[in-house]
């Protein structure tokens, strides 16, 4: 079973040297795991026993589209009022502990690995009902409609359930966990896990429309990002805007996996906010 990382939160130590990895630059920003003490958590109203790590949100001038939180949902916390906004689409990933989940009235249990795709308008409730913290991803978007396209109907699966697909003539070495079928273009983001072998590469600098948010679940390696190379490991976030060319080499000795946010499937914007177009 694969361990995905989540962060243990405190705070470090007095004699700790405060120098880092974090970075925040016009095209990436880099959030090392050490970053995830409790002195910059959150919390959210309508949420009991629950706080966060908010580790993207939308900014003009550099990623527009999605939000990301890193939740810890204590023993009897949860939400029966999670999303405030019904235009709101979201995917929820949990990385440790198990949650209850109810979609439109429908229930689930979720454990590591599990995956949640909630579309816009769902009535949906989160519960921890176990003694251990429950911690998960969510990821939260404002969505898009398409003339002629019904919206996306809500799913619950796992990692485990899903097959990773292979990158073509990488002989397996990259390969994507691809949640929500690539040609449905009701969906308007994808929210995939990403994994490379040791040796694994990206062999081109990839430079694209679509937003970043890359989590790192379990491994190690060195990551492009624009101009600079970064040594990256479990629990560390990359945070990319429109156009940053990335890159990636996988050392090993084990595999480098990453929940990979981006949007898809969609028109560029001409009017209103990052465009020239009165709304």
């Amino acid at each position: 079973m694969t361990d995905y990382y989540a962060p243990p939160g405190g705070l470090p130590p007095q004699t700790q040297l405060m120098t880092g990895r974090a970075v925040f630059t016009e095209a990436y920003a880099f959030i090392p795991r050490g970053v995830f003490s409790d002195i910059v958590t959150s919390l959210l109203p309508g949420w009991a026993n629950t706080k966060l790590w908010l580790i993207a949100r939308p900014m003009s001038g550099f990623s527009e589209t999605f939000s990301q939180y890193v939740m810890e949902v204590g023993p009897g916390g949860g939400s029966d009022t999670p999303e405030p906004d019904r235009g709101v689409e979201s995917v929820i990933f949990v990385t440790g502990g198990e949650v209850w989940l109810s979609l439109d009235g429908q229930e689930y249990d979720l454990g590591p690995g599990g995956y949640a795709y909630i579309p816009a308008g769902c009535q949906w409730r989160l519960k921890n009902a176990h003694r251990h913290p429950a911690r998960f991803h969510w990821i939260r978007k404002l969505y898009e409609p398409a003339p002629g396209i019904a919206r996306p109907a809500a799913f619950v699966t796992s990692d485990a359930e899903v097959p990773p697909t292979p990158m073509p003539d990488t002989g397996g070495r990259w390969a994507t966990t691809r949640f929500a079928d690539p040609t449905d273009l009701a969906h308007d983001m994808h929210v995939n896990i990403v994994t490379f072998q040791p040796g694994g590469v990206i062999p081109f600098e990839e430079t694209h429309v679509m937003e970043h948010g890359l989590y790192v679940l379990e491994g190690k390696a060195v990551y492009k990002l624009n101009r600079d190379w970064v040594e990256v490991e479990a629990g560390d976030f990359m945070w990319l805007r429109a156009y940053c060319p990335q890159a990636c080499y996988a050392a090993g000795p084990g595999p480098f996996r990453y929940l990979l946010y981006k949007d898809v499937n969609r028109h560029a914007r001409l009017r209103g906010p990052g465009a020239f177009g009165t709304p």
